[in-house]
């Protein structure tokens, strides 16, 4: 058997080597004491906390989705709108956070809206770009639901370039997906677009 894993970028296998055990040594280079007090435990919180930040990889949208889809006529314009969400950037491990506004036309059938948080979460929680997070939703939606059109915009804030590199506070990444009516018929998508960009005040 070969001890170079596939795919290592320095060739060596950690395959056999436990989660804390890579956080224990990765806090000793950088230049901590994993056996000390107030971090003897670290590397297990650490590994659990990872765990439940990517558990999307464990779900998908047709199992979330499955038993929440009704036979229902409705022609009109469903939105779920400010939906937290929280994810990790793939290109530094820090998160980004923000939230989901998410809207579709149903065709044939419509979706329990919890499950439309639930939808977004699947593929918040794994390594990624916002820009890919905001089509797997909308894509998703679109396969399962089977709608007459489908409309995300996420809105995101993110630690890599707030706590490193350009050191930006306030700066805000918006991105949109869109499918169906959403794309070909202009009011809809400015109808969309006003409903998700007003300010409407808590009930």
């Amino acid at each position: 058997m070969s001890d170079v894993a596939v795919g290592s970028p320095s060739g060596v296998d950690l395959s056999g080597t436990s989660f804390e055990d890579l956080v224990a040594e990765m806090i000793r280079r950088l230049g901590d004491d994993p056996e000390r007090p107030g971090m003897i435990k670290t590397p297990q919180r650490v590994a659990e906390s990872m765990r439940f930040l990517t558990k999307g990889y464990d779900e998908t949208p047709l199992v979330v989705l499955g038993d929440a889809l009704f036979a229902e006529t409705h022609n009109n314009m469903v939105l779920v709108k400010d939906i937290e969400l929280y994810s990790l950037c793939e290109h530094h491990l820090l998160p980004f956070f923000g939230k989901a506004h998410v809207a579709y036309i149903p065709g044939a059938k419509i979706v329990g809206l919890s499950k439309v948080a639930r939808l977004v979460e699947v593929f918040a929680r794994r390594f990624q770009v916002q820009e890919r997070l905001t089509e797997q939703i909308a894509q998703a939606l679109w396969d399962t639901t089977e709608p007459q059109g489908v409309a995300v915009v996420v809105e995101a804030y993110h630690l890599c370039m707030m706590m490193r590199g350009v050191e930006k506070q306030n700066s805000k990444t918006i991105t949109s997906a869109m499918r169906g009516l959403f794309l070909s018929d202009q009011r809809t998508r400015d109808e969309f677009l006003r409903l998700t960009t007003s300010d409407h005040r808590p009930l």
